[in-house]
């Protein structure tokens, strides 16, 4: 009996390895992920939970788009692709319109949202703190895509170059905004040797179209934003492309991220990604709305965001969750 509990106790490790991942089960690298995720895979993002009680397979889906300034708008434009979305899943799909950045990556982190868009600096925000497994972002006919940080001002303003901005007040969107915040707080500072809060006052507006509309009207003397967001209201005629005046346009960065929950059951997740690879765009709203793109695409989040990942270290950026 002795001989026998002394080989039980040898074989255990042999065992353990017969049953479970080449990685012990306990192994749970992360990175810069929050300590609930797990990344074996080093592609930076949270992997699928290894115990399938985890797993999650709503009855529905809850898909939200980055906040904008009015959602309904945004409703009616997704409403064809929810369409489809439905029709490949098999499940209901209910638009939720998020009213800020917050509320979506929270939304997420919390269960209560599956699949999102979320903004291109928010992007590494959502996957480190909500689980967010970015897969896909728009693309034109010939694969081009992404937005430049434009800093624009009003068509009659005195400020004609980066450097006038000294002494006066530049609007940013959000804290975690690439175009609306971080971008242009870097790239002012290394290039221009202009530090927020001290060479120009700053505030925010929430939302791009906030900014560009405040810009727009006078009531801003300076923002950053999104050149696409400036693009989609001047085409809409919800702004005045006469009214403004661009004194910088940086280096083209990746768009808006679409992807899911890292715990959605992979069947579900598997076909949320064929929902959008299978997408039909011609006569749809998606394609009059964003003008110029025309499909989906595949990303790799650990290369197609390194420089947005860069741009969050070089201003002080850490993924704190709570």
């Amino acid at each position: 009996m002795r001989l026998f509990s002394s080989l039980l106790i040898a074989l255990i490790p042999l065992l353990s390895l017969i049953s479970s991942p080449v990685y012990a089960q306990e192994e749970c690298p992360r990175g810069t992920l929050d300590p609930r995720y797990c990344d074996r895979d080093r592609d930076l993002i949270a992997d699928l939970p290894l115990d399938e009680d985890d797993w999650l397979d709503p009855s529905a889906l809850i898909f939200s788009y980055t906040p904008v300034e009015d959602p309904a708008v945004y409703e009616q434009v997704w409403a064809g692709f929810i369409a489809h979305l439905e029709e490949v899943i098999d499940k209901r799909i209910l638009f939720f319109p998020v009213q800020s950045y917050a509320a979506q990556y929270e939304a997420m982190r919390s269960g209560r949202l599956h699949v999102a868009g979320v903004n291109t600096g928010g992007t590494p925000v959502a996957v480190n703190c909500a689980g967010f497994v970015p897969f896909t972002m728009m693309a034109g006919e010939d694969g081009m895509f992404g937005y430049e940080m434009e800093i624009i001002v009003p068509a009659q303003s005195g400020i004609q170059t980066v450097g006038d901005l000294k002494g006066h007040t530049l609007t940013f969107t959000s804290p975690t905004s690439n175009s609306g915040f971080k971008a242009p707080s870097a790239i002012l500072k290394a290039e221009f040797g202009l530090i927020a809060g001290e060479d120009f006052k700053t505030s925010y507006s929430g939302k791009h179209e906030n900014s560009i509309l405040g810009v727009v009207n006078a009531d801003y003397e300076a923002a950053a934003i999104a050149n696409s967001v400036l693009g989609r209201m001047i085409y809409r005629k919800t702004a005045d492309g006469n009214s403004i005046r661009s004194i910088y346009t940086s280096q083209t960065f990746p768009t808006t991220a679409y992807g899911h929950a890292y715990n959605l059951h992979p069947a579900v997740a598997a076909k949320i990604e064929q929902a959008f690879f299978t997408f039909p765009w011609e006569g749809s709203a998606l394609i009059e709305e964003f003008d110029g793109e025309d499909r989906f695409i595949a990303i790799d989040y650990k290369s197609d965001w390194d420089v947005i990942r860069k741009i969050d270290t070089a201003s002080g950026v850490s993924y704190d969750c709570r």
